[in-house]
This record gives structure tokens, C-alpha cells and sequence, in this order.
């Protein structure tokens, strides 16, 4: 893109796969097949490949992929579930529509992830699992969480929706604890052409447990043996993630380049969420400014479109406003600055140096 000419925050259309999913959409036509068939088998065998995972087990979407790895991890009604304020609000959502109770712990000032200390004064007699998330395609102190969990006799189940291909200190997310839910909405990292999500877990009792719930309950056709639910990933979306799926390595290190652009690009003064693991797969590029507002206001007089992941934290949401929450002062300050720049595999670095470029003119003077 050329200087002057619009920046959209993501482009979502279909690139250089756009012949393989129209073809993988074609072939499923042709099958009649359409829930539960041979393409979400072959994307489950893939995608448990790709994440380092031997099962993998295809639903509906990443909530519901949270919801069902808890439920298989023995969290029921009346447990708490202790989760990051600072996350998108489904995270807590899928806590709560099993009837469990969402505890919010704060985040590390810095990482903007799960904050380990917070966690451990969060848990009670009552609570039976951690949900970190992988915020903004980072991974999370799972080892300092993971040892906790133990420690504390509880579930770690990671929320991995932002996060395809991420390691954790050279090991997959999603492999560290029960198990990584995973999230396939348009713009993730992996995006379907509508909604989709996975489960991944080395405990095949895990996957099975799952595979039955997200279907029911059931056993076989005629036999529903649990309370199960119906989040089932369609033929047609697995088929798309399979043809994208062999890109995902690819996009991913073009994620990396253009978030290594704009560390280099903005100066100093510029506050950009740090990277803490060399496994951040750059699901979005995030900065924190004081004016949040006139900073986006420049950046889109310019034609750079932005948003903000996310501005109110979880124990503000008026959702959960029946579970008092302790005070969690880093996750309200950094709801209050964050911003999200431009950053998908299309992108130029053409791009990249003009937002750059903005945000430093946004910023002079700055002491």
C-alpha cells in the first residue's frame, strides 16, 4: 500500500489458498457429508499433529472448546475457575455457562498474561482449575503456573485461542496442562470462513471425554451416557482449515517479521507490550499509550484503522457483575492504553514503517 492509501486493521479475504479451500469446499459438496465426517477426522489428525499433541478433538467454536476441556478436567456447578482480568470477556463466559464461578486474578504489568501470585492468593477451597490465556498470541508463565497447579491440587486448562503454533519455553501451548483450547473465528492466526475450535490434550481419556460431550453425551448412535451438549465443527470449516492449515507456518513467520519491523520502526518512547518467549506467534501487535484516544484519532486521519483488545476488564463487565472480584490494578491500567496496530501476513513493511511512522509523530515530544 502506498503512502496515503487506507490501512485496514485485518484483511480477511482469500489469498494464495483461495484455489485449495474453494476445492476443499467443492469436495465436500460432492460427499453429502456435512457434520462429523471424514474432513474434521483428517483436520484432527493434522491439527493435533501441527500442535505438538497426539489428540485433537474439532467443536464448534473456542468457548465452547474451554467449556468442554473443564468439564473433562471435573470442573462442575459451584467451583471456581480462576481466569486473567484482562482477556476477551469468553473466556470467563465459558466458566460461566457450566455454572461455575469465573475468579479474576491480575495480569503481569508487563507480559499483560495470568500473573502467577495473583492466581495463587485467588485460590480457595472451592477452586478447581486456572484458565490462562495466551493473550495477543503470547504465551503465558505456564511453567510458574503449571508447578502451582500442582502444588495447589488443581487443573490447568490453557486458553490458546490466540495462540496456533505458540511454545511456551520450546513447548507447545496447550500440551502443559489438562489441555489448549483453541479458537478457528475468522481472524484468528488459523481462521475458518465462520466459526470453528478444537480441543488438543495428550490424555486420550481427555480427548474422549470431549469428543463425547461435544456430541451429546454419546456413546454411540442410540446411547447418550453424559449430559453432553451439541458443539460439533462442521465438515465445511474443517475442510477450509485443512487447506490452510500447511500455510500456518508460513503465515506465522510473516507475523513475526512485521512485528520485529515495528519494534524496530517505533521509538523508544513508544510503549509496546514486550516480548517475553521467543513462541509469540504475533496474533496482534499491541502498543500502550496514555492518550489512547488522540493517538487513534491520528492514526486513523491517516487512514490506519485500529482497535482495542480490550478496554474493559473482566471484573468491570457488567456480565459478572454478581461475582465480586479482588482489585486487579494492572489489568485496569493496561485496559485503559492498550491498542492494536495493523498486523496480519498481507501486510507490507511499507505499511508497517507509515504506522510506525504515525505512532512516533503521535508521540513526540513524549518525555
Amino acid at each position: 500500500m502506498s503512502p496515503g492509501v487506507r490501512i485496514p486493521f485485518v484483511d480477511l479475504h482469500l489469498g494464495p489458498e483461495e484455489e485449495a479451500v474453494r476445492a476443499a469446499v467443492d469436495r465436500v459438496v460432492r460427499s453429502g457429508w456435512y457434520v462429523l465426517g471424514p474432513e474434521v477426522e483428517a483436520f484432527e489428525r493434522e491439527f493435533a499433529a501441527a500442535g505438538g499433541a497426539p489428540h485433537a478433538v474439532g467443536v464448534a467454536n473456542g468457548t465452547d472448546a474451554i467449556a468442554l476441556l473443564l468439564r473433562a478436567a471435573g470442573v462442575g456447578p459451584g467451583d471456581e475457575v480462576i481466569v486473567p482480568a484482562l482477556t476477551a470477556p469468553f473466556t470467563a463466559l465459558a466458566v460461566a455457562a457450566m455454572g461455575a464461578r469465573p475468579v479474576f486474578a491480575d495480569v503481569d504489568p508487563d507480559r499483560l498474561t495470568l500473573d502467577p501470585a495473583s492466581c495463587e492468593a485467588a485460590i480457595t477451597t472451592r477452586t478447581r482449575a486456572i484458565v490462562p490465556v495466551h493473550l495477543y498470541g503470547q504465551p503465558a508463565d505456564v511453567p510458574a503456573l503449571e508447578a502451582l497447579a500442582a502444588r495447589r491440587g488443581v487443573a490447568l486448562v490453557e486458553d490458546c485461542c490466540q495462540a496456533h503454533l505458540a511454545t511456551c519455553a520450546g513447548t507447545p501451548v496447550g500440551t502443559l496442562g489438562v489441555g489448549g483450547a483453541f479458537s478457528f473465528y475468522p481472524t484468528k492466526n488459523l481462521g475458518a470462513l465462520g466459526d470453528g475450535g478444537a480441543v488438543i490434550t495428550r490424555d486420550a481419556g481427555v480427548a474422549e471425554t470431549v469428543r463425547r460431550l461435544r456430541n451429546g453425551g454419546r456413546a454411540d448412535r442410540e446411547r447418550h451416557v453424559l449430559v453432553g451438549v451439541n458443539s460439533r465443527l462442521d465438515e465445511m470449516q474443517a475442510a477450509v482449515l485443512r487447506a490452510r492449515l500447511p500455510r500456518l507456518g508460513a503465515w506465522t513467520a510473516r507475523r513475526r517479521e512485521l512485528a520485529a519491523a515495528y519494534r524496530k520502526g517505533l521509538d523508544p518512547v513508544v510503549r509496546v507490550v514486550p516480548e517475553c518467549d521467543a513462541g509469540h506467534v504475533q496474533h496482534l501487535f499491541v502498543v500502550r499509550s496514555g492518550t489512547r484516544e488522540s493517538l487513534m484519532a491520528h492514526l486513523a486521519a491517516a487512514g490506519v484503522e485500529t482497535l482495542v483488545h480490550y478496554p474493559i476488564p473482566l471484573p468491570a463487565q457488567p456480565a459478572f457483575a454478581a461475582w465480586v472480584a479482588a482489585a486487579c490494578p494492572a489489568a485496569v491500567q493496561a485496559a485503559a492504553e492498550v491498542l492494536s496496530l495493523p498486523l496480519h501476513p498481507r501486510l507490507l513493511e511499507a505499511d508497517v514503517a507509515r504506522v510506525a511512522a504515525l505512532v512516533n509523530e503521535a508521540h513526540a515530544g513524549t518525555p
